[in-house]
Formats: structure tokens, sequence, C-alpha cells
């Protein structure tokens, strides 16, 4: 008799989520429910349609269940073994994330898996539910829900995950709770997801990509490709940037070795010419 699928509840539905949603459910091993805003009309009635280099096309796709609002679980109903959140994090605009998730998290039970750009982002998490635990997620993919519903994911999902270390909760349980969810993520065989236990160093190393490659294509409109083509951008811009990341992070005891900078500018083909998400951002509101 096999075992219960895990029962999961993600929080953001749009380009990074739809693709997690949809490796958790390929993989059998697990039931999503997805928490939609913008777009819950659109797939209530359509489905996804997506686009992957790693899925294939798939038209009305849709995750075991949809809703459009956290759910407010009763004594019977089944727990949520893992959250996951995808949503940007926008840390001075109430609610938070933590305080809309509370209905739903089981105290000691649920593992609450923060698939999000940032330092730091787990203290509101250890304030809110000292006895669970909470992973992070490092995810390096390109995929954006470029109408309400509709999904292109252009290259192959990349997922670091880890444990932010609880000083209330045993390490080895923690490193346990990661591994279970690498497990459910990769059983599909569609992505490549890892464990990473120096979550300092996957978060240094992600913002090396984040607060200098994004946001300096958001800067001059520029894509990861063109950047790299528009003379000495990279060297007068891009690197040095990356640079000062690297001294910050060995300040507070991360060493991230030159050759990340390289790796980071390097990490897409040029012929690629991906825009970031930020500098999507910035197209959809100039």
């Amino acid at each position: 008799m096999s075992p219960p699928k895990a029962n999961i509840l993600l929080i953001g539905s749009g380009g990074v989520g739809t693709i997690a949603a949809l490796n958790l459910e390929a993989g059998n091993l697990a039931r999503v429910t997805a928490v939609l805003r913008s777009n819950y009309h659109a797939v209530t009635s359509n489905g996804f349609n997506i686009t992957s280099c790693d899925h294939g096309i798939l038209k009305g796709w849709k995750p075991s269940t949809i809703t459009n609002r956290i759910p407010d679980p009763t004594p019977d109903s089944p727990k949520y073994d893992y959250i996951i959140c995808t949503t940007k994090v926008i840390t001075d605009c109430p609610p938070s994330t933590a305080n809309l998730i509370k209905p739903a998290v089981t105290p000691g039970h649920t593992v609450i898996v923060l698939i999000q750009n940032g330092l730091n982002i787990e203290t509101p998490y250890f304030a809110a539910f000292p006895d669970n635990i909470v992973l992070s997620g490092i995810s390096m993919i390109d995929s954006h829900e470029v109408a309400p519903g509709v999904i292109e994911h252009g290259s192959a999902d990349d997922l670091v995950i880890g444990a932010f270390r609880n000083p209330n909760l045993d390490i080895a349980v923690e490193a346990a709770a990661a591994e279970r969810f690498v497990g459910l993520y990769s059983a599909a065989g569609k992505t490549k997801c890892v464990l990473g236990l120096d979550v300092g160093y996957s978060r240094w190393r992600k913002l090396i990509f984040n607060a200098c490659l994004i946001s300096i294509c958001a800067l001059t409109g520029l894509d990861t490709g063109r950047i790299r083509l528009a003379g000495d951008a990279v060297e007068m811009l891009v690197r040095p940037a990356m640079e000062e990341i690297r001294a910050a992070a060995g300040s507070v005891g991360v060493d991230l070795p030159g050759s990340v900078c390289e790796e980071v500018i390097g990490a897409y083909p040029v012929a690629l010419y991906l825009p970031p998400s930020m500098l999507e951002d910035v197209w959809k509101v100039g």
C-alpha cells in the first residue's frame, strides 16, 4: 500500500509557483492546493495553459485544488504537510505572508518552504511559528505568466532546498524535512532539485544575480544577452556591483569565490536574450 500523498498549500501561482505545483503533482507524491489571486477566474474557467521546456505543452492543466483564499481548516481537515510561498517579499506591505498563512499552519507539523529571494526572510516565520521548520528555496528559472493563466517556461527549473537554522529545533529533523521535500519535488524526473545545506551561501550567491545583474538589466533596459554585448557594460557596471556583494557576504562570514561572478554572468547563453523578471516588470509599467 503506497503512503498517502503529501498535502501541500501553495501561495502564489505565477510563473515560478505554477511550475512548482506542476512538478509536485507530476511526481504523484503530492497533492497541491493553489491559492490564486489575479488569475483565479481565468484558471478556474480554463486551467493553466503552459509551454514548458521541462514538461512540454499543457492545455487546461490544474492542480488538485484551486482557491482564492487561504484555507481555514477545521479540526477534521487534513493537515498541510508543507506550505510553499513563491510570492515576492515586500516587507513594508502588510499583512505579511506569515500572518496570512497562520490559519493553515499546524504547530510543530507544517513545514514552511520559502521559494523567495532575499536575506533574513525567515525571521517573521520563526517569530510566528517557533516550533515549525522553515525551508529555504533558491530558484533559478525562466518562467513567466504572460497573461492570466498563461505560463511560458523557457529554461530548466533549478531549485536548491535547505533548512533555515531554527535553534529551537533538532538540526537533523530540519535536514530530513528538506530532504523529503527534495524527493517530492524531484519525483517526476523533470527538474533539478538538490539539497543545499549551506543556506547562507546559496542566498548570498543568488543575491549576486538579483542585486547586480537583474537590477542593472532593469535600469539599462537590456536583457542578459544584450548587456554582455553592450561594450564595457559588464566590466564597468555589473562586475563592480558583484564585487561589492562578495565583500558584503565576506563581512558576515560567507565566502563567495571570485568564480561566482563569472558563473552568474554566463549563467544563460548570450543568444537566449533572457529578460529578467525585474526588467519585465519595468516594461509592464512603462
